[in-house]
């Protein structure tokens, strides 16, 4: 497609992905153009983005004859077929995390995508917090010297059961699902693909009927990487823990853009992206906490990449190959907290590979 005409995007699905972080993300990127939004709350899109075209069907939307590219925000277990009826349709395809509820899935849209010719990426937006990117620098840099240990954690503190999909006993919910795939991603992103998966799941709020509460280790040569979520966690444990042979890099707080977009803010203020509470530093040199400084974080840059990559001017900023992978450990993580053992994440050695190359140029530890 000529980099100089606009892509014209379906959105299927507007709730909480579609209206906070999708519609205003998509609002604000040159050479994308938000036409058609699939919702069963027209009122609700209508009243948000005036203009744009409201179906009740997510695959009328999804297969769309004046669209280019479908993004996917619908509940997790219809990720799959939605997205296979775009790419069959001609489109390019973003699905909101997770991928696809089960690695068999991942595969087969991974494998469609090839066969059209298509754009297939996947919403791993939390590449673009600042905290992660601030991550990013001190390891690629060597500053903790050789990484032993680190636990990464995504909480919240919500005590009582909401009727939602999110917390009902259907594929694709519970907090692993929810939040696993973001702690996943930027895991394998920044250490490769484990060796082998440690889980523990389980249901902590009164009424739960779904795992609230994970604890998830990656098991590498000298170096186990703990991946935390819980719904009941009030505050005050750092996002990341990072232990290394030279010191350890705490950071409380989570990146910013989050907040500012569920509460309505369209990005592109002066301070978006900045960082509020920056990392410390600590050697055991001295008594004193180093402050580390945080690149500005953008969800934006990550559309951008689709757009690029569908003008055929950039690489792709989430392969399948990468999202393979991702599903890989979740479906690891889920077979080990079920058989109360180890588990080594189920790809072949071309996804390994395919992984690996996809993945070149990012300044992953060894």
């Amino acid at each position: 497609m000529p980099s100089s005409e606009t892509l014209r995007v379906a959105l299927l699905g507007y709730g909480f992905a579609g209206k906070s972080f999708h519609a205003p993300l998509l609002r604000t990127v040159e050479g994308l153009s938000l036409n058609v939004v699939a919702s069963s709350r027209p009122e609700a899109v209508r009243s948000d983005l005036p203009g744009v075209e409201v179906l009740a069907s997510a695959l009328d939307a999804a297969t769309h004859p004046e669209v280019d590219v479908v993004v996917v925000a619908t509940p997790n277990e219809t990720h799959a077929s939605l997205a296979e009826a775009a790419l069959r349709a001609g489109k390019h395809v973003v699905v909101d995390k997770p991928f696809t509820v089960t690695l068999a899935q991942a595969r087969g849209l991974a494998a469609l995508a090839r066969e059209q010719g298509r754009v297939l990426s996947v919403f791993q937006n939390r590449r673009w917090d600042s905290d992660f990117l601030a991550l990013k620098s001190l390891l690629s840099r060597g500053v903790l010297g050789r990484v032993t240990h680190v636990e990464s954690r995504f909480d919240r503190f919500r005590p009582e059961v909401r009727s939602r999909w999110r917390e009902q006993p259907v594929p694709g919910a519970g907090i692993w699902f929810d939040l696993g795939p973001h702690l996943v991603d930027q895991a394998l992103q920044l250490f490769g693909v484990p060796d082998s998966v440690v889980a523990l799941l389980s249901a902590s709020r009164d009424g739960s009927a779904i795992e609230d509460w994970s604890q998830v280790t990656l098991v590498y040569p000298r170096r186990y990487v703990v991946l935390q979520a819980s719904m009941l966690v009030a505050g005050g444990l750092p996002r990341f823990a990072v232990h290394g042979t030279r010191g350890s890099w705490l950071k409380h707080g989570m990146d910013s853009q989050e907040r500012r977009l569920v509460a309505g803010e369209l990005p592109g203020a002066r301070d978006w992206g900045a960082d509020p509470s920056p990392g410390q530093l600590l050697t055991g040199t001295s008594d004193e906490a180093l402050v580390t400084e945080a690149p500005r974080g953008d969800y934006r840059r990550y559309y951008a990449g689709v757009r690029d990559a569908v003008w055929g001017l950039a690489h792709n900023p989430v392969t399948p190959a990468q999202a393979v992978a991702v599903s890989a450990v979740l479906e690891a993580a889920l077979q080990s907290a079920r058989l109360g053992c180890a588990r080594e994440p189920d790809l072949t050695p071309e996804e390994h590979r395919a992984f690996q190359a996809d993945t070149d140029g990012v300044s992953r530890v060894p």
